[in-house]
């Protein structure tokens, strides 16, 4: 498995895919996070067109097992954040 890319590789490629420099592919990338942030926190949901779509789902309240002592104990409910991956990526990677 390839080592994924760290944000100042990716601020460099979305730079020169972009045909700009990175500190605007920098404030762009920022811009993005800060808007997918703010969505999914207030419970919306986005869609990145060819990627996925990324959501909150709230877990009910359920009983999980300590692994180092075997106690039961109940874990209150919570929200998770996920990402279902578009079809198009999955072909990419698979065709």
């Amino acid at each position: 498995m390839a080592k994924p890319l760290t944000k100042t590789q990716l601020v460099a490629a979305l730079a020169e895919e972009m045909g700009a420099d990175k500190k605007s592919a920098s404030a762009c990338l920022d811009a993005i996070v800060n808007v997918i942030t703010r969505e999914v926190s207030a419970g919306g949901a986005v869609t990145l067109p060819g990627v996925g779509k990324i959501y909150c789902r709230e877990r009910p309240e359920r009983m999980v097992r300590n692994p180092a002592t075997g106690e039961q104990i109940k874990k209150e409910a919570d929200k998770v954040v996920k990402m279902t991956i578009a079809k198009a990526l999955k072909d990419s990677v698979n065709g």
